[in-house]
């Protein structure tokens, strides 16, 4: 496995190995982070090791014609009872994503590390955040990264039910990207619709939509 130095680069992609590993150490630096995003590279580790950076076999995308609305969560988007905003509070959210309690277990993965690396990007305008609210509290939301018409999902968090499906639904309908990267696949954004690609077809839309 290699071990990244200072310089920000990524050995080639073959290096990844099966589990999608590509490279381990660095550090969390706006600069490296963009580079990493720019190039279908993301880092996933746990607090205590080293940082993980992941370019997976398969790559969980979203077409956003390809969504896939319920008809009851076109009941609840119609009855209009909750209020979505863009990039309001973005500390909040990654935030929310970090320390709200999951039956699976995800989200442990952000590290104050992290959390601080993306508020910095979201400081530059590279990272983003949608919000949804109940009565002027927030319930739900997701952040991610944007490169340019690819918008690269990281984490989204629910205290209500649904309120992260229409965060999602929300990010793919209202703000025009061309692509949704979800990274690995799970259950829940297979049910809205995205599905896996061969890394090799991510990459050539990677190069195309950015």
């Amino acid at each position: 496995m290699i071990w990244l130095t200072e310089k920000i680069e990524f050995p080639p992609y073959e290096f990844a190995n099966k589990d999608g590993i590509i490279a381990l150490g660095g550090d969390l630096s706006s600069e490296r982070l963009i580079f990493a995003y720019q190039n279908g590279i993301f880092p996933w580790y746990s607090k205590g090791d080293p940082i993980v950076w992941y370019f997976p076999k398969k790559r969980m995308v979203l077409f956003p014609d390809e969504l896939k609305i319920s008809k009851s969560m076109r009941k609840i988007i119609q009855k209009n009872e909750f209020q979505i905003t863009e990039n309001k509070v973005f500390e909040d959210v990654i935030y929310n994503c970090k320390n709200i309690k999951r039956v699976d277990g995800l989200g442990t993965w952000i590290t104050d590390e992290m959390e601080q690396a993306y508020i910095a990007l979201h400081k530059q305008g590279v990272a983003k955040s949608i919000e949804v609210w109940e009565n002027d509290i927030l319930v739900g939301g997701l952040y991610g990264i944007e490169m340019n018409n690819i918008f690269c999902g990281e984490s989204m968090f629910s205290k209500v039910t649904n309120a992260s499906k229409l965060a999602f639904i929300y990010l793919v309908t209202k703000m025009n990207y061309q692509l949704i990267d979800c990274q690995v696949y799970n259950d829940h954004l297979a049910s809205l619709g995205a599905k896996e690609i061969e890394n090799r077809e991510f990459l050539n839309l990677l190069r195309k939509f950015q």
